[in-house]
């Protein structure tokens, strides 16, 4: 098994290009993990709970109408995955290879 990432430690999170934001709302009423949040006086979202974001997950980006919400490509996720498992070492009683069984 392998040992479990800190959320903290995998930054996978939505940015929103503002230049191109139309303010439609689509991406704060799409999410319901609540990464977004609604800034009243500049009429725009805001990524109010980043490590609220499903690791993984773009489909708020794939909604955007105007295509304002950028996440890392998928495998610059997959190498900080690896990496932060591989600065924790193995998992305490976690199988090292070098055991012989059976």
């Amino acid at each position: 098994m392998q040992p479990q990432v800190p959320r903290e430690m995998i930054p996978w999170f939505p940015k929103i290009d503002y230049d191109s934001c139309i303010g439609d709302r689509a991406c704060l009423d799409f999410c319901k993990s609540g990464v977004y949040s609604w800034d009243e006086s500049l009429e725009r979202p805001l990524v109010q709970n980043p490590y609220n974001c499903v690791v993984g997950c773009n489909a708020c980006a794939q909604i955007c109408p105007v295509e304002a919400i950028h996440f890392p490509a998928k495998e610059e996720l997959r190498v900080t995955i690896r990496g932060v498992r591989a600065a924790q070492g193995p998992e305490p009683g976690a199988a090292t290879g070098a055991e012989v069984r059976g």
